[in-house]
């Protein structure tokens, strides 16, 4: 698929792609632009448009008003220049998460500062390889869609989107088809809202694929306080205290007392030692998720054993003060577009370094994540945000990703610069049930067959390994 992104797409492909977007259908003509700007939602929203023909389907009937009727032409799809909302993130969804998209999507924006519009812009197309592990629960739950990667555009309220199938062949004639039901979303991440302190107790932890802490009798919030942010904020005590907006840091002799907290009370006095220091956490409450956007209650697995390291693919085209804005599209976008439980990795990490606490359920704990198909069971993910295929990670956010596995894999006693295995779940390049070996650092291509966490990021993994090893004093 990548192949066909870098490779020219031909003539007729160009022409399909030069044809105005105002024979869309009539229901998504665009209003006129230049009206003031609707404000930012605090709590944050989701625009969700329908993305209609603009061009004739390999076995349309001809005489598409202002078409060619050649059958080689790819089915293109997308929305002509539109004001809408304010929105900040999009993607693209469809109906059936087994359906592939192979083709290619673009988006211009117009920004709401400026008025003016964005070149056009590439979506990546990756699919499922970041989801829920098949027959699990939150895979099961029929809200789950195909969507492609999440882009960061900014601060916006114009748009325009084209979807092109792959072209065909002289052999096969016929390009790809586009999936039904395809839309665009776009994502307004809101404002943060100020933190109200919290008193609750922490659930009791779960099996794998059973949700846990759902009784809200064991969480208590003060007035102002949803049950579901107290019950997000209790999962970290004693780290921090309820309420918190970030975790501290702490040196190495203090953070061996975490291993308790992962649940493994019984590591060896020989193992504490190789425990790195605990780097500083944002917390949910800190970046400011809403709470109540994710299912109740928190999954575990029984262990972790590796780390997945990802990059967001939305684009580095943010600030890092935007970094928390960026984590809250994200998220929206994960569970409320996409239909997930949760965000779907464990942990993120910005440009200059600041690590932020992911999926609920407790940063030290083993959280069942939706970031690496096949491999989520008894592993985490660390999503670097921004894309590293062209583009070098920057040195503060691999030196993050060293601290933050030395950290959290050290409490469940893994050596960063080991082997490890993992039992495949299915995915597209390991069969269900197969057991497969793994390094302990791992990126997500190591798991599935895609480009993910770029190959510049991707090259930054052996010396992570390394770094990581050291900073929990291995030998």
């Amino acid at each position: 698929m990548r192949g066909f992104l870098a490779s020219s797409i031909g003539v007729a492909t160009a022409a399909a792609l030069a044809l105005p977007l105002a024979l869309s259908a009539p229901a998504l003509a665009a209003p006129p632009l230049g009206a003031a700007a609707a404000p930012v939602t605090p709590a944050g929203s989701t625009q969700s448009l329908p993305l209609a023909p603009l061009g004739p389907a390999a076995d349309r009937s001809p005489g598409f008003p202002g078409m060619s009727t050649s059958p080689r032409l790819p089915e293109t799809r997308g929305l002509p220049p539109r004001e809408v909302k304010r929105f900040s993130l999009v993607g693209v969804v469809w109906d059936d998460v087994n359906t592939q998209l192979f083709g290619r999507v673009q988006v211009r924006t117009r920004a709401v500062a400026t008025g003016n519009w964005s070149d056009w812009q590439d979506i990546e197309t990756h699919n499922s390889e970041h989801a829920p592990d098949l027959d699990t629960r939150e895979s099961g739950s029929g809200r789950v869609r195909g969507s492609t990667a999440p882009l960061w555009v900014g601060d916006s309220d114009g748009v325009e989107v084209r979807v092109q199938a792959e072209p065909g062949t002289p052999a096969t004639r016929a390009g790809a088809r586009l999936p039904s039901g395809m839309r665009i979303e776009l994502v307004d991440p809101g404002a943060t809202d100020p933190v109200t302190v919290v008193d609750a107790k922490n659930g009791s932890a779960g099996t794998a694929d059973e949700p846990a802490g759902d009784d809200k009798g064991d969480v208590v919030a003060l007035p102002g306080m949803t049950m579901e942010t107290a019950e997000s904020s209790s999962a970290n005590v004693p780290l921090a205290a309820l309420g918190a907006k970030e975790i501290t840091a702490l040196n190495k002799a203090d953070s061996t007392a975490d291993a308790v907290l992962a649940g493994d009370g019984t590591l060896s006095a020989a193992a504490r030692p190789y425990i790195g220091p605990r780097p500083r956490i944002v917390t949910r409450l800190g970046w400011g998720a809403d709470e109540s956007l994710r299912e109740s209650g928190f999954v575990y697995t029984s262990t972790v054993k590796a780390a997945f390291v990802h990059h967001s693919a939305s684009g580095n085209n943010y600030a890092c003060k935007d970094a928390p804005a960026v984590l809250r599209s994200l998220y929206r976008y994960h569970v409320v577009s996409s239909g997930w439980r949760d965000l779907g990795y464990n942990f993120a990490v910005d440009k200059c370094g600041t690590v932020y606490e992911g999926r609920a359920g407790g940063v030290a704990k083993a959280v069942l994540g939706a970031h690496t198909m096949g491999f989520n069971t008894d592993s985490m993910g660390v999503a670097v945000l921004g894309t590293y295929t062209s583009t070098a990670p920057p040195a503060a956010a691999v030196k993050a990703v060293a601290q933050l596995t030395a950290w959290k894999l050290g409490l469940f006693n893994r050596d960063p610069r080991a082997k490890t295995t993992l039992k495949s779940g299915g995915g597209n390049l390991f069969k269900k049930g197969t057991n497969v070996k793994l390094n302990v650092i791992s990126g997500h291509r190591d798991g599935f067959a895609t480009e993910c966490p770029g190959k510049l990021l991707y090259a930054q993994l052996p010396p992570t390994r390394t770094s990581s090893a050291k900073l929990q004093g291995r030998p």
